[in-house]
């Protein structure tokens, strides 16, 4: 599915790919030679505890209007899930206020009936984490979920393309940044498939609809995203 445009928003280009997938290996590398988790920073020493928020009122980037939060679900909410957790990224009002007249925000807000005019974020996606703290999932989640509105995919591709983050937590926001720079094309395939997951719900309801949790999902493999050079 493309844009309202027929075009994929413009970003990050194609020759920064290697850049991000150096400083994806530089970041574990360094957390492997100091000995430490990825989340080692935000959970403080302590175990993670299921439904928690990590850091508790969640990593934000006042001035790129990007923040994000890490917690895990109990085994049972999530049958089959590998998963040891995994990030919500969220944008902020200043990022998207203004795009809520284009024709990709009216065309999705008709498409969703949302009514929530004082969400003070939009959901962009996740990043499903193993018990190592390695990336290996995307998926997108239903606004009932997160108490807040999505954007078009159009909207939502544009703000990723431009994703820069500086919470405070310099290993998650790297790993954030480098996993939707090399996954842009599993991200487009990915809100894709959470609008054909609405489309197929009257848009009265399907937001708060609690039989739709996870709209879309798709593994992803860092590991055949990066030049074999770099892995050396």
């Amino acid at each position: 599915m493309e844009s309202a445009t027929g075009r994929r928003p413009q970003g990050r280009r194609r020759d920064d790919l290697p850049a991000a997938g150096r400083r994806l290996l530089e970041t574990y590398a360094v957390l492997a030679e100091d000995g430490e988790h990825l989340l080692g920073g935000v959970l403080k020493g302590t175990a993670p505890q299921q439904w928690s928020h990590y850091p508790d009122d969640d990593a934000i980037d006042s001035e790129s209007g990007f923040q994000w939060f890490y917690h895990s679900h109990s085994p049972e909410d999530r049958p089959g899930a590998v998963e040891h957790g995994h990030i919500h990224l969220f944008a902020r009002r200043q990022l998207w206020a203004y795009r809520l007249r284009s024709k990709a925000e009216r065309e999705f807000a008709a498409l969703t009936g949302h009514t929530r005019t004082r969400a003070r974020t939009r959901h962009l996606l996740c990043i499903g984490l193993d018990a190592k703290g390695v990336p290996t999932s995307l998926f997108t989640v239903n606004s009932w979920v997160t108490g807040d509105l999505m954007l078009s995919a159009d909207g939502t591709e544009r703000l990723l393309a431009n994703l820069s983050l500086a919470t405070g937590h310099p290993p998650i926001d790297t790993v954030i940044e480098s996993v939707v720079a090399l996954c842009r094309d599993e991200i487009h395939e990915l809100l894709a498939a959470r609008d054909a997951a609405l489309c197929r719900h009257p848009p009265q309801a399907v937001l708060d609809d609690r039989s739709l949790e996870v709209l879309s999902e798709i593994p992803i493999d860092l590991d055949r995203k990066l030049p074999q050079n770099q892995l050396t």
